[in-house]
Parts: C-alpha cells; sequence; structure tokens
C-alpha cells in the first residue's frame, strides 16, 4: 500500500478547478470518530466463497493480484458443507491471517412458508419457528466445534440467542456475528439495536446514501459491512468511486467486494461449480481496482493489519441467564 496523503486527492478535482468547477468542500464533521482497536479504519470481504474449491481460488488470486484479504464468508449455509469442507477452510483461513465466517441455518426464503414467494416477501430470510430458530443454533455449534470464529445471522431472534450462549459459554466468547445484509438495518435505531443484541459486524444496504452513514455513526462504533459492488438481488450497485468516501464516514469499515450482472449461487452445490469459480475469480479483480481507485486518490492509508478480526468494545443489552440447580 502507498502512503497515504494528508488530504486525499477528490476524483478529478484539479482538472474541473482549472475550469471554474471546483469541487465542493468535505465537512470535517462527517468524519467517523471511530476505528477499529488495531487503529485501522477498513478491512477487505471477499463474499460468497461457498466452499474449500472458491477459497483456493480466492487464495490464488489474493496472491496474484496482491490484494490483502481479511474476511472471507459464505453464504449457502453451515449445512451445505461436510465437516471436512469446513475444516479444510479453516485451516486454510487460518495458515493465510483469514477470517472465515459461515451462514447459520434454515432461512425463511427457502422454507414452505408462501409469503416470501409474494410481492411482499414476507418475513425474508427470518428462521420461522422454534425449529428453523434451533436448526440455527445447531449449525452455530457445528461450526464452531470444527473452529470457525465467525458466524453470519438473517435473524434478530438468531442473533440474540446466539449471543446468551456467548455469554454463557456454550459458544466460544472469541466468536463473533456478522449480520447479514438481507436483514441489514436502514436507521441509526436499528443499528443500534442489533448492536446490543450482539452483533459484531452489520451489512447494511447498499443504496444507504453517505449521509445515512453519518447518522449510524453518530450512535454506534460497531464495524459496517457494505458491498462497495452488490450482487443484483441485492439492487446491483456499484459505489467503487465512492470507497474513499464510505471509509471516511462509514469506519470502521468492512469493504465487500461483491458481483453484479452474475448469476445467484445459493445454495451452492457442483451443479454451479464454473459459476462459482469464475465469480470468486472476478470477485478478487473487483477488489483490486478498488484499492487502486483508493491509492490513486491517496485515500489508502487506514488498513488495519492483516489477521485483524475482532471488532472491539461494543454495548449489549443485560444477558439474564437461568439460575442453575
Amino acid at each position: 500500500m502507498t502512503a497515504p496523503s494528508l488530504t486525499p486527492r477528490r476524483p478529478g478535482a484539479d482538472a474541473l478547478a482549472r475550469i471554474g468547477h471546483p469541487a465542493p468542500d468535505n465537512d470535517p464533521a462527517d468524519t467517523s470518530p471511530h476505528a477499529f482497536p488495531d487503529g485501522g479504519t477498513w478491512r477487505t470481504e471477499i463474499p460468497s466463497v461457498e466452499g474449500p474449491e472458491a477459497l483456493a481460488v480466492v487464495l490464488e488470486e489474493s496472491a496474484r493480484h496482491d490484494l490483502p484479504v481479511h474476511r472471507v464468508s459464505q453464504g449457502s449455509g453451515v449445512w451445505m458443507l461436510t465437516d471436512a469442507e469446513i475444516t479444510e477452510m479453516v485451516e486454510a483461513c487460518a495458515e493465510h491471517g483469514i477470517e472465515l465466517c459461515l451462514f447459520t441455518g434454515p432461512r425463511g426464503t427457502w422454507d414452505i412458508g408462501a409469503a416470501t414467494r409474494t410481492d411482499s416477501g414476507g418475513a425474508g430470510l427470518r428462521s420461522r419457528g422454534h425449529d428453523a430458530l434451533a436448526g440455527c443454533v445447531e449449525d452455530a455449534l457445528r461450526a464452531v466445534e470444527l473452529g470457525v470464529r465467525c458466524l453470519l445471522v438473517a435473524d434478530e431472534g438468531v442473533l440474540w440467542t446466539l449471543h446468551r450462549l456467548r455469554v454463557s459459554g456454550v459458544v466460544p466468547a472469541e466468536t463473533t456475528f456478522k449480520v447479514s445484509a438481507l436483514i441489514g438495518p436502514v436507521n441509526p435505531a436499528s443499528y443500534a439495536v442489533h448492536e446490543r443484541l450482539g452483533a459484531d459486524s452489520l451489512n447494511i444496504p447498499s443504496d444507504l446514501t453517505l449521509d445515512h452513514l453519518t447518522e449510524i455513526r453518530r450512535v454506534s462504533r460497531a464495524p459496517m459491512d457494505l458491498y462497495v459492488e452488490a450482487p443484483d438481488d441485492l439492487g446491483g450497485y456499484i459505489r467503487m468511486y465512492e470507497a474513499a468516501e464510505l471509509i471516511r464516514r462509514g469506519a470502521p469499515l468492512y469493504l465487500k467486494f461483491g458481483l453484479s450482472r452474475s448469476p445467484g449461487i445459493y445454495p451452492y452445490g457442483a451443479q454451479l461449480r464454473d459459476i462459482a469459480l469464475a465469480t470468486a475469480r472476478e470477485r478478487v479483480r473487483r477488489g483490486r481496482l478498488v484499492l487502486d481507485l483508493l491509492a490513486r486518490h491517496g485515500a489508502d492509508g487506514g488498513m488495519s493489519p492483516l489477521g485483524s478480526r475482532l471488532p472491539g468494545e461494543l454495548h449489549r443489552f443485560p444477558v439474564t441467564l437461568p439460575e442453575k440447580d
């Protein structure tokens, strides 16, 4: 990474100023006052890494493109991987100092409930009924038993349940919980509630404005995840040129390198192998493009050291556990 300039260059600013079109000044009050505990303001994440083969592609391509990777995440779910596959991914990520995040349990969009097939979408990915909640817990326990220390959740009840299990010691204390973009909070109050329910990292929808990020940062320092390029089912937004401003407003922030104009691959299986590997390869390339943009603008400083994963001290609701007999 190149050394950051004291003031990052605004895109096209010098050329536009020469013809009487100056860039508007940034408001210093909009800058997030928060950072990761290591002092960094941003980290990177490659999403939709659905198994060991896709992970191998990400590792190979990130080395080829010199792309630092802090986290990889998987979207199909713990239950779509064998113990051997999870173990292989855990070991490969540990070797490279990368956090591995796996999705938990049954989700409403794959359930028998018809509401998710309607125009309203029903309850979306949320876990329907006790059995679905229990399935998410079962997935979480299996994953942590195999060495996974980051779990993706798409239901507030699942989040609170897993946090209580973490507080009680059933789930290892260093386990982190990441909130899915598909239930991501869209206002400061909901963001703060998710943090207090146990979230260590929250994927906000990619169509939130820069002002929305600033509003959230006035009430919470919990790390934020944001697709700088979103998959089509999340809007297909491409915000590469905003990366520096997203970091300034949203730090501490995970830059997620999704991919628009590509087929969905959840739940992943061998029938989707070629697509999964090709899209994994291109996600890494997209990440390199974003970091190149940051470097050209002198805004690439502040990256967390590789291997960093913990979010720092966060606010939680009090947890009351049943007394032991």
